[in-house]
């Protein structure tokens, strides 16, 4: 059963689970004066530990530039931003820089392997640049969970595109972050590798306990969450749990029509 929540401008987290990353009344604009554009217009937002979350909206709406605040990947003009109890908002940059290194993982749609490394190579080098050495269970369970058993030597290469974004979904793992921030992560696959790669995010939410938080346009991906957070002119606008295709299709269907009449 499919339940969506009508809220006016923020999201919570369903209930009393443990948050993850928040935002509290962030603004982000870009020039001034007369050129002024909010991208985010005093957005309030939880992300649930232990969930997988999914932002949505129409094209323009905010979504990828809240997930860029929410990652310490963008500044914001005004608000804080929470890494769980580390407010990131005011952070110098090389601090920030080790909080991403170290406590967060990013999934984007390009896979972004270095070629003259084998599968196994690129998982570990975020772990090798910052001299830590990874904890070999683990990564065990991660390239288990991820389907690459038998892959682990090949280059990028040798890869479909599908297992070459695996080999990026095992390297966000691999460092066990607080976090995951997926980008349109499946927007470079068809739907059967995208499927597949979904799939594998959902486990690692199920089996590992892993936090994911992923800007999507595609239903079909959204379904794949616990939670679809929904903007609309930089403001959150609704929320769905245990969403289903069919049903955000149809709520993405009310933000084409309000564009039209509006």
């Amino acid at each position: 059963m499919t339940t969506a929540v009508t809220i006016p401008r923020h999201g919570g987290t369903g209930g009393g689970t443990a948050v993850a990353a928040r935002a509290r009344q962030v603004v982000k604009a870009y020039g001034s004066g007369e050129t002024r554009v909010v991208a985010l217009d005093r957005v309030d937002v939880d992300m649930a530990r232990g969930q997988f979350t999914a932002i949505m909206g129409p094209s323009g709406s905010g979504k990828s530039t809240l997930m860029h605040c929410l990652a310490g990947l963008d500044t914001v003009t005004s608000g804080q931003i929470h890494l769980d109890d580390t407010e990131i908002t005011g952070l110098k940059d090389k601090r920030l820089t080790q909080l991403r290194r170290d406590r967060i993982g990013f999934i984007f749609q390009a896979f972004n392997l270095l070629p003259t490394l084998n599968a196994l190579e690129n998982i570990t080098l975020p772990m090798d640049i910052a001299g830590r050495r990874p904890d070999e269970k683990w990564l065990e369970r991660v390239v288990e969970t991820v389907g690459l058993a038998g892959r682990l030597k090949h280059r990028p290469t040798q890869l479909s595109g599908g297992q070459q974004q695996r080999v990026a979904v095992a390297r966000a793992l691999a460092s066990r972050p607080e976090i995951i921030f997926g980008d349109e992560p499946t927007g470079n696959l068809d739907s059967r590798a995208g499927a597949e790669v979904l799939g594998f995010l959902r486990r690692s939410v199920d089996e590992l306990g892993q936090t994911i938080v992923m800007v999507t346009h595609d239903p079909v991906a959204a379904s794949y969450a616990d939670r679809v957070v929904f903007l609309a002119d930089g403001r959150i606008v609704d929320e769905m749990f245990h969403p289903t295709a069919d049903a955000v299709l149809d709520r993405m269907k009310d933000f084409d029509a309000r564009g039209r009449t509006s």
